[in-house]
């Protein structure tokens, strides 16, 4: 195919500075169209992620992008050996394990960059420039509609707790929830119920006396209990269990009357991204009205911002649920139980309420 003469002196930028944005940022974009590419690790499923590539592509054709989704713990790891040994990694972090990205705004690992779309957020969204919350998502008990009683559907935690003690042969390999040995949101959500309620313990018990089965995504899990396989699950992503109910009528779900966490999607670019421009690119518009839109109305992953309108959004949570919601803010108290010594203390009292001998 022939170029076109500016592709022969310096192409013409495709992309175009968003509505709002500074002149300046046209320099942003056409250094991001000379990286020409864009590395992201996610936990966020690829079969959800496509609505946002697809649309930032409509609005950056030049730009390809690689994007790799990964177990929370996996993309961890994998990102701190690649970068301790000095090789290229992730351009973009985008992970559902809170603490973990934390941790690596505290070890040094990510960017500084004071995005454009910051100021449509809330205080608490964000940390020091380098963390940025994208989502507002609720974590849900689901249970088997068939399955199930209605008077029997817990409402609050303390009602799961008191469900699974009252039959525990009914019930007996019958719940699921996460491995928080392997799982890092599920160490994650573990620990931030703890904050909230040391009630937390009388459910890890009751799991205990369950047998339940530990697993690593929602998506399993929730499908564990729309088969039956299951009658009961705790602590999945509201996103994903919403989304598996509106597919199969036996799924239920329930956002806790007594405390409904929200956790958020956090963002991060690596210091020494191989693409920083269009990793600035990548945050500004998953932060952006037209990407939260995305989030809320295409990926269904409860957007963040108070401008979006939809089901899927933090206002329509809020006029649901109110004061019952516990967001889980972006900042230094999320890495506390990261300290090795509290790590391993609190997997040891979850082993001692939790695993069976």
């Amino acid at each position: 195919m022939a170029q076109e003469p500016a592709e022969l002196m310096g192409y013409a930028s495709k992309g175009s500075v968003p509505p709002g944005y500074a002149p300046a940022y046209a320099e942003t974009v056409k250094a991001a169209e000379d990286e020409g590419r864009l590395v992201i690790y996610s936990t966020t499923d690829a079969g959800i992620a496509k609505f946002l590539i697809a649309d930032f592509r409509a609005m950056y054709p030049r730009i390809d992008i690689t994007y790799e989704d990964l177990n929370s713990t996996v993309l961890y790891h994998r990102f701190v050996a690649e970068t301790q040994l000095g090789g290229e990694s992730a351009d973009v972090l985008w992970s559902s394990a809170m603490d973990q990205q934390a941790a690596l705004v505290g070890s040094g690992y990510t960017m500084i960059y004071d995005s454009p779309e910051k100021a449509n957020f809330p205080e608490w969204a964000s940390w020091k420039n380098q963390a940025f919350a994208t989502t507002y998502e609720p974590i849900v008990v689901a249970y088997n509609k068939k399955l199930l009683r209605a008077g029997e559907v817990p409402q609050t935690h303390a009602d799961l707790a008191r469900l699974l003690n009252s039959d525990p042969t009914r019930f007996k390999g019958k719940v699921v929830s996460y491995d928080i040995e392997k799982s890092g949101l599920g160490f994650f959500l573990a620990t931030q119920d703890v904050a909230v309620s040391p009630a937390f313990w009388d459910v890890a018990r009751a799991l205990g006396k369950a047998a339940a089965r530990l697993d690593l995504t929602t998506d399993a899990m929730a499908r564990r209990v729309a088969s039956g396989q299951a009658l009961v699950g705790y602590n999945l992503l509201g996103a994903y269990t919403v989304a598996q109910a509106q597919k199969n009528p036996s799924l239920g779900y329930v956002f806790p009357k007594d405390y409904t966490l929200v956790m958020s999607r956090i963002i991060v670019i690596n210091k020494k991204a191989a693409h920083p421009n269009a990793a600035k690119l990548w945050v500004d518009y998953t932060l952006s009205k037209r990407g939260q839109a995305v989030i809320a109305n295409s990926a269904h992953l409860y957007a963040l911002r108070d401008d979006v309108e939809g089901e899927f959004t933090a206002t329509r949570l809020r006029q649901r649920l109110g004061g019952s919601l516990r967001p889980i803010a972006v900042g230094p108290g999320l890495i506390g139980y990261l300290n090795n010594q509290n790590y391993r203390d609190f997997i040891l009292q979850w082993r001692q309420a939790v695993v069976q001998p």
